[in-house]
């Protein structure tokens, strides 16, 4: 039993999270958050000095805003994608984008997590480690799923309702 508390509190078992965030105060937040939560936590503020760090820090998981200058998080989903990195990054969208077909648009382009702001630190802490437990498997199929989800939910709310008239 105290072996196993050891290997809890022991740094090299830290999940290491990769915060991206252009708001001081939210970014300040989130990493205190995650760092009482037992992850090993860098914050950045934009999407440019993210695609310089990822390869050097190797996050397990990444957090990103998507609406950030001069790179922006989509940017960064881009690149990701581009670079095939193996194993895929599990990246946690983070913004205040609230559209469906924004959230549709994070997860085609690799998100396999997406949370509006405000969002309570506790859930996403709750989420991040929800997401680590899962395999490479079970996280592209959760992405999979969330796809199909959000474009059934758009065609319904932009499908033409029976007692409307179409021109």
């Amino acid at each position: 039993m105290l072996e196993e508390v050891k290997q809890t509190y022991n740094t090299e078992n830290k999940s290491k999270i990769l915060v991206v965030e252009d708001d001081a105060a939210i970014l300040q937040v989130l990493c205190v958050f995650l760092e009482f939560a037992e992850f090993e936590v860098l914050g950045l503020s934009n999407g440019e000095e993210a695609i310089h760090v990822i390869p050097e820090f190797c996050p397990h998981l990444i957090v990103l805003d998507l609406m950030m200058q001069p790179v922006s998080g989509f940017e960064v989903l881009d690149w990701l994608r581009a670079n095939r990195i193996t194993p895929p990054l599990p990246v946690l969208v983070l913004t205040a984008l609230t559209q469906l077909t924004e959230q549709v648009h994070g997860f085609e382009e690799g998100a396999v997590e997406y949370m509006t702001k405000p969002a309570q630190p506790s859930a996403l802490v709750e989420r991040i480690r929800s997401i680590l437990s899962l395999s490479v498997e079970e996280r592209t199929l959760l992405r999979q799923k969330r796809i199909d989800e959000q474009r059934r939910v758009v065609e319904r709310v932009y499908a033409p309702q029976p007692d409307e008239f179409v021109y």
